[in-house]
């Protein structure tokens, strides 16, 4: 059986962060496993509490983990410091992973910041060099182009800008009232676009963990990267069509929609 790990804060109400990439990746039919950044006490409605892990004990988890059982994909969520990022980055490197997706949470849905400058210039120098692939949002590839993105055009520059700067694959998602749910994929120079189907359902907390772990764990079971990006929207599609309504905000998917074994079962 093929292996990922995920890198990433804990979502108490499981529909984001480490519950989802585990979730998604055992889905995906991998086993799937983590390394925890943060403990979150939060909700559909918002995040309450944050408790970061220290960079040591971070590194004892990496360290467990590849030690054991070598992960064949490793996707890496929310890192909100400077030493957790610098400790990730050297154990990547010093255990030479593979199949690295970095989904690159630096801007909120409503435009606001969510880790510090110093933090995304760490990123920058010393993650997605690493990356097979990143897969930022709008606002976030408008942080990291350093330009605005206005059209289809805009996403070409920004995606082909971001890939040069880094050496690595860019995975710019739509959404943000831009080309609805199509994606765009640069690599090596040329461009691929992922058109998607616009799913009404307001229930969308984590699908950007969602589409990155889906990612990393077809890129595990040796799809190539335009296959899992096309496996992984179809399944983030089937998993917003189930139409789940849970909590008073902007709720979870249904990760498991395609469960549909003896023990999935509820009671008569």
């Amino acid at each position: 059986m093929r292996t990922a790990l995920t890198i990433a804060g804990s979502d108490s109400s499981g529909g984001a962060g480490i519950q989802a990439d585990i979730k998604t990746m055992t889905a995906n039919g991998v086993y799937a496993m983590s390394a925890i950044t943060a403990l979150t006490a939060q909700n559909t409605t918002g995040v309450q509490g944050i408790f970061e892990v220290s960079p040591a004990f971070l590194a004892e988890q990496i360290d467990s983990v590849f030690t054991d059982i070598r992960p064949d994909a490793v996707k890496i969520g929310m890192v909100a410091s400077v030493g957790l990022i610098e400790t990730i980055a050297e154990r990547l490197r010093f255990y030479k992973a593979e199949n690295v997706v970095v989904d690159p949470v630096m801007v909120a849905t409503s435009g606001a910041r969510l880790i510090s400058e110093d933090a995304v210039e760490t990123l920058k120098e010393r993650l997605f060099p690493l990356a097979a692939v990143l897969t930022p949002n709008i606002p976030e590839a408008e942080v990291l182009a350093e330009m605005p993105i206005r059209s289809a055009e805009d996403m070409e520059r920004a995606a082909e800008k971001i890939g040069k700067a880094y050496g690595c694959a860019v995975l710019c998602k739509g959404g943000h009232h831009l080309n609805d749910a199509n994606d765009l994929l640069y690599r090596d120079g040329g461009f691929r676009w992922f058109a998607g189907k616009r799913i009404d359902n307001p229930n969308t907390h984590g699908t950007g963990c969602t589409l990155s772990s889906a990612i990393a764990s077809n890129l595990a079971k040796g799809f190539p990267l335009d296959t899992a990006v096309e496996r992984a929207k179809a399944y983030i599609s089937g998993a917003l069509a189930a139409m789940l309504d849970l909590g008073a905000g902007s709720g979870p998917m249904n990760h498991a929609f395609d469960l549909g074994g003896e023990f999935a079962k509820e009671a008569d």
